[in-house]
């Protein structure tokens, strides 16, 4: 598991450990707040297409499948 501060995710660098479509390298561009700030998403975009995909914050802890920095 990777340890994460969530309010520290905008603009880190995670790399898909299975890519799609060529899609390795990722940047945080967005965090997705509620009323009171708590992180709650994070948007992801693909630094090869800059297709860009909404996910929870937590999935990037799971370092089966997502990998901090580029690699």
């Amino acid at each position: 598991m990777n340890r994460i501060n969530p309010q520290k995710l905008l603009l880190s660098k995670w790399t898909a450990a299975y890519p799609q479509n060529r899609e390795k390298h990722f940047l945080v561009t967005e965090l997705i707040r509620d009323e009171e700030g708590t992180v709650l998403e994070v948007e992801l975009q693909a630094v090869l297409t800059q297709r860009s995909e909404r996910f929870e914050w937590q999935i990037l802890k799971n370092n089966s499948e997502w990998m901090q920095g580029w690699k």
